[in-house]
C-alpha cells in the first residue's frame, strides 16, 4: 500500500509518491537523532551538507548517457523540455539544475491578477487566521520564526494572512520563478540548519521550515503595473544536500542574470533563483484578505480518498496538489487592499 499520495492537478487523480533516500532519512532522523545528538547536528551542518551534495551530484559518471536514462526512469525527468542540448548534462547536478523552455512548456495565465506557482512542486495552502477552514498553523513552521526574529515589522504585515507551502522533490525542475509582479522591498538570509524536507521528517520534526536556513524576499505588488496583491513574502528554504540558493533574476528567458536587490522590479513568471540539487521548499505568505486560492487546491486539501502523511492541527489528513511552475494558484481579491 502506498504510504503517501498527492493529487495530479490536470487529471485530479491520486498518485503514489516514491520517496528518495528513505533508508538514509529514516536512519538519520530516528536512530542517530535519538541516540547521538552530536552526530545528528554534524550531519545537518553546512559543511557536511556541502560534502554530501558534492559526492551525490558532482562526480561525473563513466557513462553520462546511462546516468540520464536512469534518472529519466527513476525520476521522470523529461529531457524534451530542456533548453540546452541533452549531451551537456553529464553530471547529476547538471540534470537537476537544468534549464527548460518554460516559455513554451510552462504557459502562464495572461490575467495580471493571477498569482502563479514559483516552482514545479507539491503544494499545500493554508491560513494563519484563528478561524479558517485552511488552518494548518504550526504544523510546518512557526510563524514568528519563519520571517526571522529580528523582523517584527514584516511579522506584523503578514499576521493573519494566507500561505502556500510548495515542496520540491529531487526530480523537479529546481529553478524558482517570481509569483507576482512588484518591487523588492527587502531581501535577507535567516541562518539555520540543513534538515531534509522529506515528508517523514516534516511530520516528525517540529516546524522544520522555520528552522532551516532560508532566504526571504519581500515583494511590494501595490505599485504601478504590479499585481495589486499587497506585500508578498517568498521564502526559499534550503535542505539536506542543498548548500544554498543562487539568487539571480532574468527578465527574458535565462539571459542577462542580475542580482536580486532591494528596489529591483520583478515580473511575474520570470526566473528568480536556483536551488542546488536535492529537495527543498518555497513558502509564500500573503497579507490578510488580498488573495483567494484556486478552488481546486482548496478542494484537494480535504479529499478523503487520498492517503497523505500530512495532518492538520486536529489530526485530519491534508492533501498536496502537484502544480507546474507559472500555473495559477490564486487570484487577487478585488478591493482587498481598500
Amino acid at each position: 500500500m502506498t504510504a503517501h499520495q498527492y493529487v495530479e492537478r490536470r487529471s485530479a487523480c491520486a498518485v503514489g509518491e516514491t520517496f528518495f533516500g528513505d533508508p538514509v532519512v529514516s536512519f538519520l532522523y530516528s536512530r542517530i537523532r535519538e541516540e547521538s545528538g552530536w552526530l545528528y547536528r554534524a550531519l545537518t551542518s553546512s559543511r557536511l551538507t556541502h560534502l554530501l551534495g558534492m559526492l551525490q551530484f558532482d562526480v561525473r559518471p563513466l557513462d553520462p548517457s546511462r546516468m540520464r536514462r536512469r534518472l529519466a526512469s527513476a525520476c521522470g525527468v523529461d529531457y524534451s523540455e530542456c533548453a540546452d542540448p541533452v549531451e551537456t548534462l553529464d553530471t547529476a547536478r547538471k540534470v537537476f539544475e537544468r534549464k527548460i523552455r518554460y516559455w513554451e512548456c510552462r504557459p502562464m495565465d495572461p490575467d495580471p491578477g493571477a498569482i502563479v506557482s514559483p516552482s514545479d512542486a507539491r503544494l499545500l495552502v493554508g491560513s494563519l487566521r484563528k478561524v479558517s477552514g485552511l488552518l494548518l498553523k504550526e504544523k510546518f513552521f512557526r510563524y514568528e520564526e519563519l520571517l526571522g526574529a529580528d523582523k517584527p515589522g514584516w511579522q506584523e504585515s503578514f499576521r493573519g494572512g494566507d500561505y502556500a507551502v510548495l515542496r520540491l522533490t529531487p526530480d523537479k525542475y529546481h529553478r524558482n520563478h517570481v509569483p507576482v509582479t512588484g518591487v523588492v522591498r527587502d531581501i535577507y538570509e535567516v541562518d539555520g540548519v540543513f534538515q531534509s524536507c522529506h515528508p517523514a521528517v516534516v511530520v516528525a520534526q517540529v516546524t522544520p521550515y522555520s528552522k532551516n536556513r532560508r532566504t526571504v524576499t519581500i515583494i511590494d505588488t501595490d505599485v504601478p503595473g504590479g499585481t495589486q496583491a499587497g506585500l508578498v513574502a517568498m521564502i526559499e528554504v534550503v535542505a539536506l544536500m542543498i548548500g544554498g540558493i543562487v539568487q539571480y533574476y532574468c527578465q527574458e528567458r535565462y539571459d542577462a542574470p542580475m542580482a536580486v536587490l532591494e528596489g529591483l522590479r520583478l515580473s511575474r513568471g520570470c526566473p528568480k533563483s536556483l536551488f542546488c540539487p536535492g529537495s527543498s521548499t518555497v513558502v509564500l505568505l500573503f497579507q490578510p484578505g488580498r488573495i483567494r486560492f484556486s478552488e481546486d487546491l482548496v478542494v484537494n486539501l480535504r479529499r478523503t480518498d487520498v492517503r497523505s502523511c500530512f495532518r492538520d492541527e486536529t489530526g485530519c489528513a491534508v492533501v498536496e496538489t502537484d502544480v507546474a511552475v507559472r500555473s495559477t494558484i490564486a487570484r487577487v481579491v478585488p478591493g482587498g487592499g481598500a
